[in-house]
């Protein structure tokens, strides 16, 4: 995507010099100064807003936290066992746990 956009530019930027006849630039005969600003005329910087940012929580159907509220005297029961899948590379032996809540 990236490439795609720098030739649309280098190809818009080649075709407009050749549309436009280009000129160089004179150097100006006369010297410039610097001038200083008084603390009265500078505006005052910009305040940036903070970023919004939507926080929400990430809840597996899965993982640790429960669909419901199981109150709280509950204890998190966990059963592992091994299972076997077929694959095509052979026949494997995996751990599954399944787990529920139960009032404690």
């Amino acid at each position: 995507m990236r490439a795609k956009t720098a030739v649309i530019l280098l190809c818009i930027g080649l075709f407009s010099q050749l549309c436009v006849g280009a000129e160089a630039q004179t150097a100006s005969s006369g010297i410039q100064v610097a001038q200083v600003v008084s603390p009265n005329e500078v505006p005052p910087p910009r305040k940036r807003s903070p970023a919004r940012l939507r926080v929400t929580p990430y809840y597996s159907p899965d993982g640790v936290y429960p669909r419901y509220n199981p109150g709280p005297d509950a204890v998190r029961v966990c059963n592992a066992t091994y299972v076997q899948e077929y694959r095509p590379s052979g026949t494997v032996i995996v751990p599954r746990v399944s787990c529920h809540w139960r009032r404690g």
